[in-house]
């Protein structure tokens, strides 16, 4: 009896199977990989840029909105009394004003209370940043004086301060109320009025003798 050397429990490989696990294997081969994991790379890459990109934009915007907020803290703490010091203002006004009313003989001792008194609150509020604007004899400027009208002055120079209806202050670098005032301009002269009248009608006259002339 002939010997089986045949071993079922070992079959043939398929070679359709054989193909496919060959091609896993050279897919999984470093050559194979590396394209691969280098875009993954790049694409973390672009990613980390962008994110560091949106944290550096998120910084300067806070960095900017501390700074901020710091100034206008500190424009707060500079100006909190803006408006009871621009309260007050009528209250000065008054007093000079009664100062200044105060002429006869009667009224002499209240008029030396009323400027020890006026005085007394200068210095208080000068404490906190109020202090006066000084407008006479001074050059014209519409940052500081309101000109209310103007007055023909010949011996000084055009746009000065000839007289200050009401007071302004400033308030620290800030102008609280600006001044009221005149302001001087160069008279105009009745001369050179004449000397120009006189042109004109020497002019017309010109003119009306050539055409009686012409007719």
């Amino acid at each position: 009896m002939a010997e089986d050397n045949s071993h079922p429990e070992f079959p043939e490989p398929d070679s359709q199977a054989a193909e496919e696990a060959g091609r896993c294997i050279a897919a999984e081969t470093p050559e194979n990989v590396a394209p691969e994991a280098g875009k993954i790379e790049k694409n973390l890459e672009e990613e980390l840029g962008q994110e560091k990109d949106r944290y550096l934009r998120l910084y300067a915007e806070f960095d900017n909105y501390k700074k901020r907020v710091a100034r206008d803290r500190e424009e707060l703490i500079k100006y909190g009394n803006e408006s009871l010091l621009y309260e007050l203002l009528p209250v000065i006004d008054n007093l000079e004003m009664a100062m200044k009313h105060s002429s006869n003989d009667r009224s002499a001792g209240l008029a030396q209370g009323v400027e020890i008194t006026l005085k007394e609150f200068l210095r208080v509020i000068d404490k906190f940043g109020l202090s006066p604007i000084d407008a006479s004899d001074k050059m014209f400027d519409p940052s500081l004086h309101h000109a209310m009208t103007q007055v023909e002055r010949d011996d000084i120079d055009e746009n000065m301060v000839v007289e200050e209806f009401r007071k302004g202050y400033m308030f620290r670098e800030k102008v609280l109320r600006p001044s009221l005032v005149a302001v001087s301009k160069k008279t105009v002269r009745s001369d050179s009025l004449s000397e120009e009248t006189l042109t004109l009608n020497t002019d017309t006259d010109t003119k009306i003798n050539i055409i009686e002339e012409e007719s």
